[in-house]
This record gives C-alpha cells, sequence and structure tokens, in this order.
C-alpha cells in the first residue's frame, strides 16, 4: 500500500531570501511555540522576511520572526517578535554550528509550514549573493522566460 503524502499548509514564504542569498543547503525544524501564536499562524499571519536563526550552546533559536498577537487571546500577552527554539538533533546543530562558522554564511528560515499538524520550518543554509551575482541571476531568470515563450509560440499549433 502506498504510504499518502503528508499534507503540508503553508503559512509564510521568505521570497527575499532566494534573491539575497544563494542557498547551499536545507533542512527541516520544529517549531517551539505558545497557544495563541499557533491560532495566528492558523490564519496564517506570520512574517519571516527580516527572520534568521542563531546556534546557541544549548540549541538554535529562530530571532525577528513575527507573529502578531491572537485577537482571541485570554492568555497572557507574548511579545509578536520573541526569539523561538527549533527543534533539531544534536548532531543537526552542531553541523549547522560549525557550518556558520565559515565567514558569509547564515541561516535564514524560507517557509514556514504546518506539517501532519505541526509547526515546522524550512531553514537553509546560506551565502549573501553579491550585487553583481545578483544582476546576473535576473538576467537568466529573464532568458529563460523569454526561451520559453518562444518555445511555446513556435509548437502552438
Amino acid at each position: 500500500m502506498k504510504k499518502k503524502h503528508p499534507e503540508l499548509e503553508t503559512v509564510a514564504t521568505n521570497r527575499k531570501a532566494r534573491h539575497d542569498y544563494e542557498i547551499l543547503e536545507t533542512l527541516e525544524a520544529g517549531l517551539v511555540l505558545e497557544g495563541p501564536e499557533v491560532k495566528s499562524l492558523r490564519m496564517k499571519q506570520a512574517q519571516i522576511a527580516q527572520s534568521f536563526a542563531r546556534a546557541e550552546k544549548d540549541g538554535l533559536y529562530l530571532y525577528g520572526m513575527h507573529i502578531p498577537p491572537y485577537a482571541f487571546n485570554t492568555m497572557k500577552e507574548l511579545d509578536p517578535v520573541r526569539t523561538r527554539k527549533l527543534l533539531l538533533n544534536k548532531k543537526e546543530i552542531k553541523k549547522l554550528s560549525n557550518s556558520i562558522a565559515t565567514k558569509g554564511t547564515a541561516i535564514v528560515p524560507l517557509e514556514v509550514y504546518f506539517k501532519n499538524g505541526w509547526a515546522k520550518v524550512l531553514l537553509a543554509l546560506a551565502r549573501g549573493k553579491k550585487a553583481p551575482d545578483k544582476h546576473e541571476a535576473k538576467k537568466k531568470k529573464e532568458l529563460d522566460r523569454e526561451l520559453r515563450r518562444d518555445f511555446k509560440e513556435k509548437f502552438k499549433g
């Protein structure tokens, strides 16, 4: 019997990350949240454009992720941009912390989503692009688009 693909419900994406960084490697991490934060995420209210992850002695933490307060919250008020712990194996944390020790690399979130009911973050080990690299990528993207358009017209029928 075939295994059913888990349901992925995307909450937020960091489109700017793929423009500003060269993605070297990606991995999935769990996210430690409070109850009202989960409700806000389910309403697709999150911003990760300015966020980044940093390895500390007791784990990996996500900084700058903005989750607005849930409107019907009856619990204590939470800081919308508080630091949130990421759930990874010790081996993965050690590997990432060694990787970011090299100059010019960072851990950036690409996407926040729900997988089988659990909040997950797609993290990327990334190296910053310089202006000429960004320009080259833009030219390549435009060329690909033009080739696809020409191919479509040629074989239209």
